[in-house]
C-alpha cells in the first residue's frame, strides 16, 4: 500500500473522531442546558449519553467538523435559542386562544416556502424548528422548497408565506450552519 494511501486512510478516520468529538460536546452541552443539573449524577448521565451518541451517531451527523467548531456559529446559536423560544412561546398562545375562542379563525392547509439555506443540516433545523412552533408542520422539503401544514394560512404567495413563516428564523440559521 503506498504512503498516500495510508495517509489519506489515516485523514479519514482522524475526520471520523473529529466527527464524533463535535457531536459529544453538542450533545453534552445540550444535556446541561436542557436538564440545568449539575449534580456529579446529572454530569456522569448526560456524559456517558453524549459519549454513546458521538459514538454511534458521530460519523453520520457532522459533514464539516472545523466548521461546526467554530466560535460565531455558537454564539449565533445561542441568539438563535431565545428568537426560537420566542417564537414557540407566541404560538403556544395562539393555539391556545383559538382552542379556548371556537370562533377564532381556523383556515388549514399546505403552503410552500423557498429558502435560501443551502446546508441539509441547516434545513433540517429550520424544518425542525417550523414544526416545533404550534400550528405548524413541515410535510416535506424538496431542494429549497418547504411544505409547511399551517393551522391559519395567511398567504398562498410564495415570496409572502416563506418571509412570514421562516422569516424569523432563516437569517439567524444562514449564519450558524451556510
Amino acid at each position: 500500500m503506498s504512503s498516500l494511501a495510508v495517509f489519506s486512510m489515516h485523514k479519514w478516520y482522524w475526520e471520523d473522531d473529529v466527527r464524533r468529538i463535535v457531536l459529544m460536546v453538542f450533545t453534552f452541552i445540550l444535556w446541561i442546558l436542557l436538564t440545568t443539573n449539575f449534580h456529579w449524577q446529572s454530569l456522569l448521565t448526560g456524559g456517558i449519553a453524549a459519549l454513546i451518541t458521538g459514538l454511534v451517531f458521530g460519523a453520520m451527523t457532522v459533514t464539516d467538523p472545523f466548521r461546526a467548531l467554530n466560535p460565531v456559529r455558537w454564539f449565533w446559536m445561542l441568539v438563535y435559542i431565545p428568537v426560537f423560544t420566542w417564537e414557540m412561546a407566541k404560538a403556544n398562545f395562539d393555539v391556545a386562544y383559538r382552542v379556548i375562542h371556537p370562533k377564532r379563525p381556523i383556515d388549514p392547509g399546505i403552503v410552500r416556502v423557498r429558502t435560501r439555506i443551502k446546508s441539509e443540516m441547516g434545513k433540517t433545523f429550520l424544518a425542525n424548528s417550523i414544526t416545533l412552533t404550534p400550528g405548524t408542520f413541515t410535510v416535506d422539503i424538496k431542494e429549497d422548497i418547504l411544505y409547511i401544514h399551517c393551522i391559519k394560512v395567511r398567504h398562498t404567495d410564495l415570496e409572502d408565506a416563506s418571509k412570514d413563516i421562516i422569516g424569523r428564523f432563516e437569517p439567524l440559521l444562514i449564519k450558524i450552519f451556510d
